[in-house]
């Protein structure tokens, strides 16, 4: 488990996280913009500029905790126990009979709410 730091960050962080999102809305406005040229190239321009703007982003402080905090999470996700099949499927019957169960109960309920205030009413019964 990694304790809390504090993120320190500098003016050229700053300068590189603007500049990234700048060039970010640059690309997606040059993609529509050249429409006229094959979509193939326009999404290969695309994702050559995302990739630049992703190691742009990493040699920033936040860039590095946020690429720690992705591999963090893929190495819990590896630790989790995953239900087996059969406790899947079961717990599957199990949420549908409480839903269809419930909801039978719930429109007793309103049958009964709504026989009750057609009496009150004098509309019938």
């Amino acid at each position: 488990m990694s304790t809390q730091t504090q993120l320190e960050i500098t003016p050229l962080d700053i300068v590189k996280q603007v500049a990234s999102g700048l060039s970010l809305i640059f690309a997606i406005v040059a993609f529509y913009y050249f429409s006229e040229i094959a979509f193939l190239y326009r999404v290969i321009g695309l994702l050559l500029v995302v990739s630049v703007i992703l190691i742009v982003i990493y040699t920033t402080n936040y860039g590095k905790k946020l690429f720690g905090f992705f591999i963090e999470s893929k190495q819990e996700v590896r630790r989790v126990v995953w239900p087996t099949r059969d406790e899947t499927t079961r717990t599957t019957l199990l949420v549908f009979a409480m839903v269809f169960s419930v909801g039978i109960v719930l429109w007793l309920l309103d049958m009964f709410l709504f026989w009750g205030v057609r009496i009150l009413t004098g509309q019938g019964g």
